[in-house]
């Protein structure tokens, strides 16, 4: 029987969570990646040498790597971060490796597949966008002498550590350029999820890409929410399960859901939630996906086995 062909979209950590997971579920996975992030290791990268951010993609490429020696000692080597105090201090060596091929290839997805190779990664890292991409968000009380007021924040790293309350996001350039490999695996794809992840910077941006966002109204995929198991992060302050929603409603209104995946101990108000999932056509699905262990981390046995109960 051949195996779904899923697309997840995210970045960080949390898409990390989704493919360690997907990867015992499918071997037929493309991770879609937001190329917004301007800090650390990337963020020096991408203004040194005009390239998208290559963590995020970085760490997708780990997520899906060989369950193997070979595939965890190229992950490790991947992942390795270089300490000390010299102009190598904070980078990753695997943001090094990719902005290398891209420089030798002169082609940002022939590299990642490169990288995919020496993996033996079980899917494709491909990023939502052709070009950097910078975030702004409209933002309630980022002053907290001014809790009334609604200034702009700009860049990935500001937006996801504001003091005050993001409204809404939006994208600059406004409308990028999707890379065309992506919107092929979107059109193509049985199933695909958005989050867990950040949620102005990691998710939502994804639906502020047009090609991305159309692909994604248009797809005869089934969708998938997963919803974050920290719902109070700094740039989500005061939001609920159901607000999580709700913005990604106002942000994508057009958008419909099958299924919203979320974890019953961090659900408030499980009716109140169960009807804004079936606003949005969704099924709310309820299960244990945490890890004991980690605090705010999912367990990927758990979260695999809920999405092949959905998956089927």
């Amino acid at each position: 029987m051949t195996r779904p062909a899923v697309v997840a979209f995210g970045g960080g950590h949390g898409l990390a969570a989704s493919l360690e997971a997907l990867g015992r579920v499918t071997d037929r996975i493309t991770a879609v990646v937001t190329v917004a992030d301007d800090g650390g290791s990337s963020g020096r990268l991408r203004d040194e040498f005009d390239v998208l951010p290559p963590g995020d993609l970085r760490m997708a490429l780990a997520a899906l790597c060989d369950d193997t020696e070979w595939g965890h000692q190229w992950r490790d080597v991947l992942q390795h971060r270089f300490a000390g105090d010299g102009e190598l201090a904070g980078h990753a060596l695997g943001n090094l490796l990719i902005v290398s091929l891209w420089d030798l290839l002169g082609d940002t997805v022939g590299g990642l597949d490169l990288v995919g190779r020496l993996l033996n990664a079980r899917g494709r890292v491909l990023p939502m966008a052709a070009v950097p991409l910078n975030i702004e968000a409209s933002v309630m009380g980022a002053d907290p002498t001014q809790p009334l007021e609604i200034t702009t924040v700009r860049g990935q790293v500001e937006v996801a550590t504001t003091r005050g309350r993001v409204l809404t996001v939006q994208l600059n350039p406004e409308a990028p350029p999707a890379c065309d490999e992506a919107v092929s695996a979107i059109r193509a794809a049985d199933w695909v999820i958005l989050g867990p992840g950040s949620w102005f910077t990691s998710v939502m941006p994804h639906l502020l890409v047009p090609g991305v966002r159309d692909a994604l109204l248009d797809t005869p995929a089934k969708r998938i929410l997963t919803l974050n198991l920290v719902m109070h992060t700094s740039e989500t302050a005061g939001l609920s399960a159901a607000n999580h929603l709700e913005v990604l409603a106002a942000h994508a209104p057009d958008l419909h859901l099958d299924v919203v995946l979320a974890d019953s101990d961090v659900v408030e108000d499980e009716p109140l939630l169960r009807r804004v999932a079936e606003g949005m056509g969704a099924e709310l699905v309820l299960a244990r996906v945490s890890d004991n262990a980690q605090q705010g981390h999912h367990d990927s046995l758990r979260l695999a086995a809920a999405y092949r109960d959905i998956i089927g």
